[in-house]
C-alpha cells in the first residue's frame, strides 16, 4: 500500500503542478474561462472578480501539488485535495452533460480536452485521491511544522507575483496558435481530404393530435402532417487552429488578404474591447504608430471588436493616429493576452508581440526590424536613420 500511496502522491502531484503552473504563466487566459463559466451559468455578477480567483485557484493548485510531492502538511493537504477533487469531478460532470462551454480549461490552452475528456481525468485522479486521502496519516514528515508553514508560503507568494508579473508581461509560453513564428494563412489550411462535419436531418410530423420523429430514410405516408426539420451536427470534422481569423472594415469590407499578403511589417494594436483598453500606455503607443508613419515602410492598424460609437470616443480620447478595422472579440483575446497589446506580422508571419506595458520605442523598431539585414534585403528598404 506504501508503495501505491507514494505513486498516487507522485501522479496527483505532477497534474496539479502542471496544471496549476500553465494557468500561472497566463492568468489572463484563466480569467476569460471563468468569465465564460460565469455567464454561462448566469451568474455574470461575479465577472469581475474572475481575475483574482484565476490567480488564487491557480496557485492552490501549485501548492496542493508541491504539497503532495514533498509532503508537506499532510491533513491540510489531503482535505483540501479531496474537496477539490470531488467539487471539479461533479462540476465537469455537470458540463460534460449539459456542455455550456467546450473547454474546461483544466490545463489552460497547453492541453485543450473536452468536458467528457476532463471528467474521465478526474474520475482516474480521483482513485489516486481516495489512495492518498486514506493513506494520509502514513506520511513521512521530512520537516518541522514551521518549516513547512514557510515553505507553502514562500511558495503561494512566488506563485501569486509570478501571475502579476505574467498579467503586466505576456505569457512566459505561448500555446495558442498565434504564437511568434507562425504563418497565419499556412494555419488556415483546410486540406483536401479532410473530414466533413456531419449532419442528421430531423423531420418532426404529427397525426390525430401527435407528433413524432422521422429521418429522411424513415418517412411517414401521406396521413402524416409535416411540423418542422432540424438538422443535428453528429460529428464535427476538421477544424484549422486557425479558424475565425477576418479583418474587416467598418462597413464589412473583408481585407484579411490584403493585410496577410503585404510585404511591409505590419503592426496591428490588438484592443478587443476598446473601452475595456488600458490607457497607461497610449502615449507610447501613439508615438510607435507615428514613427511607423513617418517610415512609409510600415502599417499601424488597429483591430477590435467594438463599434463605431466606441472607436470614434477613442479616437477623441486618445488622439489616436491609425485606422481601425472589425475582428471578432474571442479572436483578439486569443492573438495575445493584452487589452491592448501589439503584434508585428510580416506576409502573414507573426514575428512579435508585446505586452502595452512593453511597447517598443523606435530604436527598438529600427535595430530589430527596419535595418535588420535579413528583413532589409527580403524588403529593399533604405537605410534607416537612428
Amino acid at each position: 500500500m506504501k508503495t501505491l500511496n507514494n505513486i498516487s502522491q507522485f501522479i496527483v502531484g505532477i497534474v496539479f503542478v502542471f496544471s496549476g503552473f500553465v494557468k500561472a504563466i497566463d492568468p489572463l487566459g484563466s480569467t476569460y474561462k471563468f468569465i465564460d463559466y460565469f455567464e454561462a451559468f448566469g451568474m455574470d455578477f461575479f465577472n469581475s472578480i474572475a481575475f483574482p480567483i484565476a490567480i488564487i485557484l491557480s496557485s492552490l493548485e501549485v501548492i496542493i501539488g508541491f504539497s503532495l510531492l514533498f509532503s508537506i502538511k499532510k491533513k491540510i493537504t489531503t482535505w483540501l485535495l479531496l474537496l477539490f477533487m470531488t467539487f471539479f469531478t461533479i462540476l465537469t460532470l455537470i458540463l460534460a452533460i449539459y456542455n455550456p462551454v467546450t473547454d474546461c480549461g483544466c490545463f489552460g490552452d497547453a492541453i485543450i480536452m473536452t468536458n467528457w475528456q476532463t471528467f474521465w481525468k478526474n474520475i482516474f485522479l480521483m482513485i489516486f485521491t481516495i489512495v492518498i486521502f486514506i493513506e494520509r496519516n502514513t506520511f513521512q514528515i521530512k520537516w518541522n511544522n514551521i518549516k513547512q508553514w514557510t515553505y507553502l508560503t514562500v511558495a503561494f507568494v512566488v506563485m501569486i507575483l509570478l501571475s502579476v508579473y505574467y498579467y503586466n508581461n505576456l505569457p512566459l509560453i505561448d500555446f495558442r496558435p498565434y504564437k511568434v513564428g507562425t504563418y497565419i494563412p499556412e494555419k488556415m489550411i483546410v486540406p483536401e481530404d479532410a473530414s466533413k462535419a456531419e449532419y442528421e436531418t430531423i423531420l418532426v410530423y404529427q397525426k390525430d393530435g401527435k407528433q413524432k420523429e422521422f429521418t429522411l430514410q424513415n418517412l411517414p405516408d401521406s396521413t402524416w402532417e409535416w411540423v418542422s426539420t432540424e438538422n443535428i451536427q453528429i460529428s464535427e470534422g476538421y477544424i484549422p487552429k486557425i479558424h475565425d481569423f477576418t479583418i474587416s472594415t467598418l462597413f464589412g469590407n473583408d481585407i484579411t488578404e490584403v493585410v496577410l499578403n503585404d510585404n511591409k511589417f505590419t503592426f496591428l494594436l490588438i484592443a478587443y474591447d476598446l473601452n475595456k483598453a488600458n490607457l497607461k500606455n497610449i502615449d507610447a503607443i501613439n508615438e510607435l504608430a507615428e514613427f511607423v508613419k513617418e517610415t512609409g515602410k510600415c502599417n499601424f492598424i488597429c483591430l477590435t471588436s467594438s463599434g463605431e460609437l466606441e472607436i470614434n470616443d477613442f479616437k477623441e480620447k486618445t488622439n489616436a493616429p491609425y485606422i481601425f478595422f472589425n475582428t471578432d472579440e474571442i479572436t483578439l483575446k486569443t492573438i495575445i493576452r493584452s487589452n491592448p497589446g501589439i503584434v508585428l506580422l510580416k506576409k502573414g508571419t507573426i514575428i512579435g508581440k508585446w505586452n502595452h506595458n512593453n511597447t517598443p520605442s523606435s530604436e527598438d523598431i529600427i535595430k530589430d526590424y527596419l535595418n535588420n539585414p535579413e528583413f532589409k534585403k527580403e524588403l529593399e528598404l533604405d537605410e534607416i536613420p537612428s
